[in-house]
């Protein structure tokens, strides 16, 4: 199997901490450049027709697109260490809260990152300056409520650590390029939290 994958980029990072956690081993990883346009090469999108990564290639020739797509894959074939849910009611609610990170705190961030950030306008034409400020409002708002919900609780999906807290983790560290830390914003359960996933394994990656 193979793993496109991007340094840098919060999605493939995910991927990564999520394989780290599930302590596998053994896939071999491509690293596409997007600054070289490597994404949207006719051989890349043979492979991810809408140009993202991260991408998983099984075996079989089949390929996997989409975060949570490749971590569910990952999670049915190695189902321990448990990430997403033992149960069906204990998985909803963990993918409720990875989808509360995922769309109302990564989405707005990636996008005020895109659209701010002189260097990532080759991968985003035309930028929006204006709307990329707009949604640093938004995430902040996701963050007030994310550092209130870690006052009364371990972990973003309640008392064990979760993919929810992988996708977090990395929208934390991605969002350093919007200026954006837990501490300058006096959210200091959400640092408290970040040092303590910071000091995982996986979040060496």
């Amino acid at each position: 199997m193979k793993l496109y994958v991007s340094p840098r980029a919060p999605s493939p990072r995910r991927v990564l901490m999520f394989l780290v956690e599930k302590q596998i081993n053994g896939l071999e990883l491509v690293n596409v450049d997007l600054n070289a346009q490597e994404h949207k090469t006719v051989e890349y999108r043979a492979k991810s027709p809408l140009a993202r990564v991260p991408a998983l290639e099984l075996d079989d020739g089949r390929v996997l697109t989409e975060t949570r797509a490749i971590c569910t894959w990952i999670e049915g074939r190695y189902p321990e260490p448990n990430l997403m849910g033992h149960s069906a009611e204990e998985r909803a609610f963990i993918e409720m809260a990875d989808r509360r990170m995922e769309w109302y705190f990564m989405l707005p961030l990636a996008n005020a990152i895109r659209h701010t950030h002189p260097g990532l306008a080759p991968l985003e034409q035309p930028q929006f300056p204006d709307f990329g400020r707009s949604q640093v409002t938004k995430a902040r708002e996701t963050a007030a409520w994310l550092d209130a919900e870690l006052q009364r609780q371990p972990w973003v999906a309640g008392d064990r650590f979760t993919i929810a807290d992988i996708t977090a983790f990395c929208t934390v560290e991605f969002a350093r390029l919007a200026h954006f830390k837990p501490a300058d914003e006096g959210l200091q359960a959400l640092q408290a939290w970040r040092d303590k996933v910071a000091a995982r394994p996986s979040a060496r990656v």
